[in-house]
């Protein structure tokens, strides 16, 4: 088979992935990914997408506005109690 043949030639001059080891310090030796900075093991295509789906979504009840509108609808409920207890005596 002749050396301008070789199927491996481009697998070899792919670029290297970036990440590096806590454990060494050296760098991975693995051929990044397409597009990416780092190896497949290393975190590149991985994550979940945006959306429902993704465990990390945010769904905004626990923004600003809504806990204002919820310390609102508390003191209303708290003064119609009061209320109703002068009302009773």
């Amino acid at each position: 088979m002749k050396s301008d043949n070789n199927l491996m030639k481009s697998a070899h001059a792919a670029p290297r992935c970036t990440a590096t080891s806590k454990r060494t310090g050296e760098r991975c030796k693995g051929p990044a990914v397409k597009g990416w900075s780092v190896c497949r093991f290393h975190g590149a295509r991985g994550g979940h997408g945006p959306g429902r789906a993704n465990p990390a979504y945010k769904h905004g009840m626990r923004s600003r506005e809504w806990i204002e509108m919820r310390k609102q609808i508390n003191d209303l409920a708290r003064m119609e109690k009061e209320i109703e207890n002068l009302i009773s005596e």
